[in-house]
């Protein structure tokens, strides 16, 4: 299939045409499918907006959306939006429509499904589906599409629509002295946004970083502050500490919410009085630092318990940064792969759709610095210059187990009974599956905690927003386990 032919009712040209004007306004509500991975993504739209109340999937011209591939049947599937959302149903098709590697009929889609029609491989977004269209899913641009972030000369971090958008951000507040929180999982990048931001701003001092939850507590502040010879028990001479070593530069505060309240204490006097005094010194000294702080905890509920000073969040907290983990920008994954590839000195080897596949469907709970990995372990261990299953860590493997079966007609053991949404997913085991906690293990931890959604976050190790998100799949109600 050559790129002049229909896809989803426009030409590959047109879509270069029309889409301009939608992708300048990335906060349209509209949702819709985004490709994460096809054989055929050169000729395939990179999103597929539900701009009607049914739009439908399937080989034949004039479908919403063309595939032209054997696995893919004429009138394959359909998506429409009923009372309660967004459902795809299968059409009666050879092959099925697949959601998160179950076989299903009927599904009412939640945010970031993953989605397999034939060969393709879809990313649900419920909101701004336009933005996308500029984005290969390799990394190149279509011609004449607006993006933001698009004249950022070799961006540390990579990405997509929504690394664009946080870019574009990063290069307004960069020259500024704003603090800046960045938010995100382990292993999406925060560090990387620090040193954009410190690369963005023309600061001509150096970058130094600290991992507050790396050091014991009485460390930390002789590593930020300094100190002078004498001041206690080993200080054999003067240490310069970090503050001061990033004197014109940027100083990098990683899971700002472990460091203790003493030291807490004491970066806020540098943050307001521009100033710090090392340990066993006299005298403060006069410092200019841009303080970017990073971490994966809920501030204001430290706060709220004590245990941050609220004061200092409010002075580091001037603007938020926060990085979708990789599970939420699968759309990325193809284009981080051959990123990886290409830093591995491995530009040209190749990957099978077997292994694609199961990149698209793991959950990456580790992100960028897993896949990273994943794929420095399939260049170890191929013997060819060619990436498969076979080749991938067995973690990412087992996300392709039992792929495609038909989903479950047996009735949930526990809880009430399931709304029409939980029809079609992936059995979920028992906590910290792939795919977060069963519905029952769920309700066990809502019931311990009689409703805390705090502290089921704690021990789940997720936001509080994860934690709504995973009751609303199953249909729980909050008020049932609150006194």
């Amino acid at each position: 299939m050559g790129p002049g032919d229909s896809q989803s009712g426009w030409t590959t040209a047109s879509l270069e045409t029309v889409s301009t004007d939608k992708i300048a306004s990335p906060e349209n509500p509209t949702p819709g499918l985004v490709l994460v991975y096809s054989r055929l993504f050169e000729s395939l739209p990179t999103y597929l907006a539900f701009a009607s109340e049914r739009v439908t999937i399937g080989r034949e011209p004039g479908n919403s959306l063309t595939i032209h591939e054997a696995a893919v049947s004429r009138l394959h599937a359909r998506v429409e939006l009923r009372s309660d959302g967004w459902w795809i149903l299968d059409n009666g098709s050879t092959n099925g429509v697949i959601v998160f590697g179950r076989r299903v009929e009927a599904h009412r889609l939640i945010p970031h499904d993953v989605v397999r029609i034939g060969d393709t491989t879809l990313r649900y977004a419920p909101r701004g589906v336009y933005a996308y269209g500029a984005y290969r899913i390799d990394g190149t641009v279509i011609p004449g599409a607006h993006r933001p972030g698009h004249h950022i000369a070799d961006p540390l971090l990579v990405g997509g629509h929504q690394v664009d958008v946080l870019l574009d951000a990063l290069e307004k507040i960069a020259p500024t002295q704003i603090s800046v929180v960045v938010r995100g999982e382990s292993g999406t990048g925060k560090e990387l946004v620090a040193k954009e931001l410190h690369r963005q701003s023309g600061r001509k001092g150096a970058f130094q970083a600290i991992n507050c939850a790396a050091l014991p507590a009485q460390l930390i502040e002789s590593e930020l502050f300094g100190y002078r010879r004498g001041a206690f028990t080993g200080a054999t001479s003067d240490k310069t500490g970090l503050v001061r070593a990033a004197h014109g530069g940027t100083l990098f505060l990683d899971e700002i919410g472990d460091m203790p309240i003493d030291a807490q204490s004491k970066l806020l006097r540098v943050l307001q009085e521009r100033e710090v005094t090392p340990l066993g010194a006299t005298q403060a000294e006069r410092v200019d630092v841009r303080v970017v702080c990073a971490t994966h905890r809920d501030l204001d509920a430290l706060v709220a318990e004590g245990r941050f000073r609220g004061d200092l969040l409010a002075r580091l907290r001037e603007f938020t940064a926060t990085l979708p983990p990789l599970r939420e920008r699968r759309e990325d994954l193809y284009r981080l792969v051959r990123h990886f590839l290409a830093r591995a000195g491995q530009p040209d080897a190749r990957v099978t759709f077997q292994f694609m596949l199961a990149v698209a469907h793991y959950d990456w709970p580790y992100n960028v610095r897993e896949l990273e990995s994943a794929v420095r372990v399939a260049l170890a261990v191929a013997d060819r210059p060619e990436l498969d299953l076979a080749h991938l860590p067995e973690q990412v493997r087992h996300a392709v187990d039992a792929h495609a079966r038909r989903e479950p007609t047996a009735p949930r053991a526990q809880g009430p009974a399931a709304p029409p949404s939980a029809a079609g997913e992936p059995p979920t085991g028992a906590l910290g599956s792939q795919r977060g906690p069963s519905e029952p293990a769920l309700r066990a931890l809502l019931a311990r905690h009689k409703g805390n959604i705090a502290a089921v976050g704690r021990e789940l190790g997720k936001e509080r927003m994860q934690v709504h998100r995973y009751m609303k799949r199953y249909g729980i109600e909050i008020d049932d386990y609150r006194d």
